[in-house]
This record gives C-alpha cells, structure tokens and sequence, in this order.
C-alpha cells in the first residue's frame, strides 16, 4: 500500500528506518541532521517484482521516503526490503542514491534466479493501477509557522524555471510574509520505474502578509522534461499547475 505522513514525526520516522536497515550507518550524517528537521515526510512504493519459480518464493520491493525540509526542497531515501539474503525474515537496506540503489536491487533481483535484469531493463516496473491513481493523505488544516517567511517565498520562486511563474508583483507583496505552511498536495501522479521513471508532485506554499492576505503558490516539481531532469514550476493558482503538468505529461506520453 501507499502510506501517507503517520506514526509519528519525521525524525521517528527515521529512527524507525534507519534501525531496520542493515547498512543504515552508510547514509551520511550531513543527510541525516537534513532529515531529522523535516516538516513531513511521506511514504511510496515505487516497485515490486517477485520470482514464483521453485524451489522457493523470492522477491524484493523498493519503497521512496520523501522527506520536506523547511527550506521547501525534498530529500529522498530509498528502501530496499527483500528476502533473497540468508535467514527466513525480510531484510532491509536504505540508501540515499539512487544509483546506489539499482545495484542493489540488480543484486536481489540476481539471487531470485528468474528472468534476466537487462529483460526488466527494457520494460516499464509494474504497479497496481490504484497505487499509481491514489491520492495520498495530506493535512488540510493550516499550520502557519513564522520562519523566515519571506526569503521560503524568495526561494520557492528563485527555483522555479516557467516561464509564466509570478511576476515582480507578486514578489513586492510576498517580502512582507511573516508566516507561511507547506503541504504536499493529494493529486493524482504516475511513477513507473526503469530508465522511464516519472515523477510528478504538487506542494502548496500558503503565505500570511503583514496586511492579513493570504497569497498561495502552487509548486509542482517533476522531470517530465525531455532530458529527465528534475525541475520545479511555479504558478497563483492550483489550476495553472495542474494544466502545466497535463501539458508535461502529453508532451513525455505519459497519462497522469
């Protein structure tokens, strides 16, 4: 399943994946200290591949811990739990590269004794189609923290590349933003793995200015880009983001 932000805090969450991880000492400690002051963090499982041929069932599943710093930038951990080692149990690795990663899961998938990796290489990693369309939990009641508010907005919009992101006015008001929150927006994406991975996510940035308004900018990081890479786009309002996104995804042919 898809798991939203629950059990606890991000810095539990941590805790909770760094201890049943073999290897969770190789993450770097800078990484880390990044991690223990996330706002949220949330849960996907990004594949599942498994081998039902004798003499034993064998398989592994890879899942992506995202974690939102205050800063409104992510960073990602990946998990790998499979049963292909020694023992009866699962076992449990984390790794904060996703280079790093694909070998280790090339290495799981080579014990399955199944279907050759350079055959996977060449298809999209399978997903149930719910997991794929699901939203995903997210807080609907504002958390308004007074943190560098306005130089979060400088940020939020220094980063984003469209053209059509807002304009000088909108900057002159968001200098006087005294308190802001973040959310991970429920809106529907599609991950598919293999050298074709997408991703496509939508954050909400709510500010409040000095007079009492409220401006909310819509962010929506992907890398539906010709090259792959990961860019972010900012728009006023969540239905310009939505249609860039649609735009992105007709343009990769990828259904959203």
């Amino acid at each position: 399943m898809v798991h939203g932000q629950v059990g606890g805090t991000p810095a539990e969450h941590l805790d909770g994946l760094l201890a049943r991880a073999q290897n969770g000492f190789e993450i770097d400690e800078t990484v880390l200290t990044q991690l223990r002051d996330a706002l949220m963090h949330q849960t996907e499982l990004r594949s599942c591949r498994q081998c039902n041929e004798p003499p034993a069932r064998l398989g592994y599943t890879t899942f992506r811990h995202v974690f939102l710093l205050p800063d409104g930038s992510s960073v990602v951990l990946w998990e790998l739990e499979h049963n292909t080692g020694p023992g009866d149990g699962p076992q449990h690795e984390v790794y904060a590269d996703e280079d790093t990663l694909v070998q280790a899961e090339r290495r799981a998938h080579d014990r399955t004794g199944g279907a050759r990796w350079e055959e996977f290489d060449e298809e999209r990693l399978w997903l149930p189609d719910q997991l794929l369309r699901g939203p995903l939990p997210v807080e609907t009641v504002r958390a308004y923290v007074a943190d560098n508010s306005a130089d979060h907005a400088r940020r939020v919009l220094r980063r984003a590349e469209n053209e059509d992101r807002p304009g000088e006015e909108v900057r002159r008001l968001l200098e006087t933003a005294f308190a802001h929150d973040i959310a991970l927006a429920p809106k529907p994406r599609r991950r598919t793995g293999g050298p074709d991975a997408t991703w496509c996510r939508f954050y909400e940035h709510a500010f409040l200015l000095a007079g009492g308004d409220e401006i909310t900018l819509w962010e929506l990081e992907h890398n539906l880009t010709s090259d792959g890479r990961l860019v972010c786009e900012v728009y006023l309002d969540e239905g310009s983001a939505e249609m860039a996104a649609d735009r992105r995804a007709r343009a990769r042919g990828v259904e959203l």
